[in-house]
């Protein structure tokens, strides 16, 4: 079984986990637009690409798939989702499965105010968001909603451009600088996030991770403890079973007065799984499984409580004499 990550950037051990699932009977692939992504040398092989907004740069993915003969993709990036969705059928008709959700669902996830609908429309509880300042100026007036509040990207990820705001004067000036912005209501109570994986043969939820999380850096989580609570089970498996999500999922969310609250839905690899990879819940395994027809027994919850994840910096060293250097 032959696997290409695309982008992969620092996130070895996806990579590492990978490698260790495929063994001998297949090899693991890496890519990214930078010879300086630390990740790309725990793989097998390593292709230098340029940026996914380069001309040609579909195409040049499309060969490697063919010329190493992979038989799945997927990408750790949020620009490449999109991409890798829409183009499914071309991937499939060189043999290989893009591990990705249908298209207008990864577009959903990456439209906050889209998919802030689609939780109200399923009666799921989320935070209250406005894409209209006057919408909100109304119901602050109403009583619906008070500060602080969040003033956020309608498209972003990263935690990029996000602002806390205590006033009427920070939302204008923030409008008035950036464009597509929404207001979020501000979720104070504990959050959590989920590693969930969705079975590509049956469709069904097979595997589901909860941390509680404890510390973030950089809109990742960098400390965070195992959590179970049957009832965030249910809620989360009829979620991602309703809307027809595939493989790997990320979803982050809040508990405020006894109710879980939806806050965002990320289709890939979370920033945190490696929490729940070392837990037991090997999403990669089910991966080789599915690419093979096979359909995963379902284990939600199977893990233990109270297990601790602590991310620390570590370096990778390399000669690059007598290479050109990409940053």
């Amino acid at each position: 079984m032959n696997i290409l990550i695309l982008s992969a950037g620092t996130r070895d051990k996806i990579v590492q986990y990978f490698k260790k699932e495929v063994g001998t009977d297949g090899k693991v692939i890496a890519t990214d637009c930078s010879n300086l992504a630390p990740a790309v040398y725990d793989a097998d092989k390593f292709y230098l690409v340029p940026r996914i907004t380069a001309p040609g740069y579909l195409e040049q993915i499309l060969t490697i798939c063919r010329e190493e003969k992979i038989d799945g993709v997927f990408s750790l990036i949020d620009p490449e989702l999109s991409m890798l969705a829409k183009e499914r059928e071309r991937f499939l008709e060189i043999g290989t499965t893009p591990i990705i959700s249908p298209y207008d669902l990864v577009e959903t996830c990456f439209d906050k105010y889209k998919m802030y609908q689609m939780l109200r429309e399923m009666q799921i509880p989320t935070g209250k968001c406005f894409i209209e300042k006057e919408a909100f100026y109304q119901a602050l007036a109403d009583g619906e909603i008070s500060y602080p509040v969040f003033v956020k990207p309608v498209r972003g990820s990263a935690s990029i451009n996000i602002n806390k705001v205590n006033s009427k004067e920070e939302i204008e000036l923030l409008f008035s600088l950036y464009d597509d912005l929404m207001i979020q209501e501000y979720m104070d109570g504990q959050e959590f996030g989920a590693d969930v994986y969705v079975d590509m043969v049956s469709g069904k939820c097979t595997s589901l991770f909860v941390k509680k999380k404890i510390k973030m850096r950089a809109g990742e989580t960098d400390k965070s403890v195992s959590f179970k609570d049957e009832k965030l089970f249910a809620m989360l498996r009829d979620f991602v079973e309703r809307c027809g999500f595939c493989g790997m999922i990320d979803i982050d969310i809040f508990q405020m007065n006894g109710t879980y609250y939806i806050s965002e839905v990320n289709p890939r690899f979370g920033g945190g799984y490696p929490h729940a990879y070392a837990c037991g819940v090997n999403m990669p395994r089910q991966v080789l499984a599915n690419l093979a027809g096979r359909a995963n027994e379902v284990e939600i919850g199977n893990y233990l409580e109270y297990i601790c994840m602590m991310k620390y910096n570590e370096i990778a060293v390399k000669d690059m004499n007598g290479m050109q250097i990409v940053p």
